[in-house]
């Protein structure tokens, strides 16, 4: 099968640092061509794939200290993808709703997937008029605000499963957090719950511009506390003895997310998660198997015993069970073949979370 996959622009594919879904779509993509498919990438001309790379950027917008407006760079990217889009059987776009309008006559051979928060009412509107494009939701809790909107299936992401190795003896003696120093995730919770439990935080987090000032004004003051390192975002290379070596990972979000990618990577380095349930938490960890879940900073403190307790190993059997690439790959592929096969007229393609829900045997995905 011949498909493109169009990705944001804001961080190369893979992402040098943060980055989650510029990620997905990275592991995404190279397993596609493992599995013998013809892929072109659409991203920033910085990015590593297997597959054939469309720069649409010099660049990842985010480290390009001259780009002001991120806009007329996506619009060069859709241009580019019109121009070769006979060249493909499947579009598969990543960059929120900004095609629709210009791909709408092409919709039964495109799907997006929704990688970000549908809460905001600005949303609506778009998906009650483009009800004829295909949409994924990568968790459940996802679809909730938009519910009536033009979704064919349900995928979780998943990550390669040597990209990570697990560490069933970690040297650490600290519990980690991951993530963008933001509000919504919530890191003034994670040095809350350290300090009151009384253990090393380590914290890994970009800063972006929009955050600059909650950084400075509610975390920094914070990280005077001995027991608070801020080591800066880290890379792919630098995660794997980062988590790996935690006792446990602190997802103290409080905002829908709409998957956390960090959980799995955790889970991949055998480490148990301590998460609030908002969003796709409770979709994504296995209460008692690889994290457990609770409702307050003072609930935490009170199951971080519990965590610490917790064998590693059945840690990544979880991760190894439901969030491989391989299984995302798969899980893709079904769709991409029900919707190419579907009548014109017919009932929206089903809800899957896998490919055997798909209609379509494993067989028929290569």
């Amino acid at each position: 099968m011949k498909i493109a996959q169009i990705a944001p622009l804001m961080e190369s594919v893979p992402p040098r640092f943060y980055g989650g879904t510029e990620r997905v779509v990275s592991y995404l993509t190279e397993q596609l061509v493992a599995l013998g498919h013809e892929v072109t990438l659409f991203a920033s001309a910085d990015s590593v794939t297997s597959a054939r790379l469309v720069g649409c950027a010099t660049t990842a917008l985010r480290l390009d200290p001259n780009v002001v407006d991120h806009i007329p760079y996506y619009m060069l990217m859709l241009d580019k993808v019109r121009r070769l889009e006979n060249e493909f059987d499947i579009l598969h776009f990543h960059i929120d709703y900004l095609h629709f309008p210009l791909f709408r006559g092409l919709a039964g051979r495109t799907v997006t997937t929704l990688h970000g928060r549908q809460d905001l009412p600005d949303n609506k509107a778009i998906f009650i008029e483009f009800d004829d494009m295909p949409l994924v939701s990568i968790s459940a809790s996802q679809r909730k605000p938009i519910p009536d909107a033009n979704f064919v299936a349900n995928v979780y992401h998943g990550l390669p499963t040597n990209v990570l190795q697990p560490n069933y003896n970690p040297s650490g003696q600290y519990l980690a957090f991951i993530g963008r120093m933001s509000p919504e995730k919530r890191p003034d919770r994670a040095i809350e719950i350290a300090r009151q439990f009384g253990i090393p935080l380590k914290i890994a987090a970009k800063v972006d511009r929009a955050d600059e000032s909650y950084f400075r004004e509610t975390i920094a003051p914070l990280l005077h506390d001995t027991n608070v390192e801020f080591v800066g975002e880290i890379n792919e290379r630098d995660k794997n003895e980062f988590l790996g070596n935690a006792l446990g990972l602190l997802f103290p979000v409080d905002w829908p997310e709409p998957f956390g990618l960090v959980m799995i990577e955790a889970m991949a380095c055998g480490t148990p998660t301590l998460a609030f349930g908002c969003g796709s938490v409770p979709e994504i960890i296995d209460r008692g198997a690889s994290g457990l879940i609770v409702d307050s900073v003072e609930a935490a403190v009170d199951a971080l015993p519990h965590l610490l307790a917790m064998e590693r190993k059945k840690v990544r059997q979880a991760f190894e069970e439901r969030f491989s690439s391989t299984r995302m790959a798969r899980d893709y592929l079904a769709i991409y073949h029900g919707l190419l096969n579907r009548p014109v007229e017919t009932d929206r393609f089903p809800d899957v979370n896998n490919a055997a829900t798909a209609g379509i045997g494993s067989e028929s995905l290569n």
